[in-house]
């Protein structure tokens, strides 16, 4: 009886130890971020472009992906949904968008799938007469403005992170070797 009892005892200490070693490596990895915007926060601009770009340090998800772009009057200039490719989402603006200040509001589904969002500020010297506007000197150029790519363009990331798999799949062997052995314990206890 001692030995599947301490075989047990151990697998789970084995178990606990490896949980203790993955698990803050993997929150440690956990959300992708922002890594710039363009334009950036406090920006003057000349004209408004005819979108805005907003680059992450992973590829986001399509699911979810919400960017409101607010002048003082509560106004939403967004136009469309969000376009994502690689790393960079791109939120068209809708024509005629006053010059003023601007409040964006974004909000992505980050590689590891926890929603993760921000809010920056701009201002506009000049509204934009037309969708291509052009851009201030180094910014790029004007976005392409095409019905976007179906989703199987974007591509496939898991839901849910391989760390957090492999996870439960370690823990499922666990669940199974204590039912295993404890089965075996009661079938010898009634002999």
């Amino acid at each position: 009886m001692r030995g599947p009892a301490a075989f047990v005892r151990f697998v789970t200490a084995v178990l606990l130890a490896a949980a203790a070693v993955v698990l803050p490596g993997a929150a440690a990895q956990a959300h992708d971020e922002l890594v710039s915007s363009t334009p950036a926060d406090g920006e003057a601009l000349e004209a408004m472009p005819a979108g805005l770009v907003f680059t992450f340090s992973n590829v986001p998800m399509a699911l979810g992906t919400v960017v409101r772009i607010q002048d003082s009057a509560g106004t939403d200039w967004a136009d469309g949904s969000v376009e994502i490719v690689d790393r960079t989402a791109t939120q068209r603006v809708k024509p005629g968008a006053p010059a003023g200040s601007y409040t964006v509001q974004w909000r992505v589904v980050s590689s590891d799938s926890h929603p993760i969002e921000g809010t920056f500020g701009f201002t506009v010297a000049g509204g934009s007469g037309s969708p291509s506007a052009a851009p201030s000197a180094g910014r790029p150029g004007p976005i392409n403005t095409s019905t976007p790519a179906p989703a199987a363009a974007v591509p496939d990331e898991p839901a849910v992170p391989w760390s957090v798999i492999g996870m439960g799949a370690v823990l499922v062997a666990l669940a199974v070797v204590i039912a295993v052995t404890a089965r075996r314990r009661r079938g010898g206890g009634q002999q």
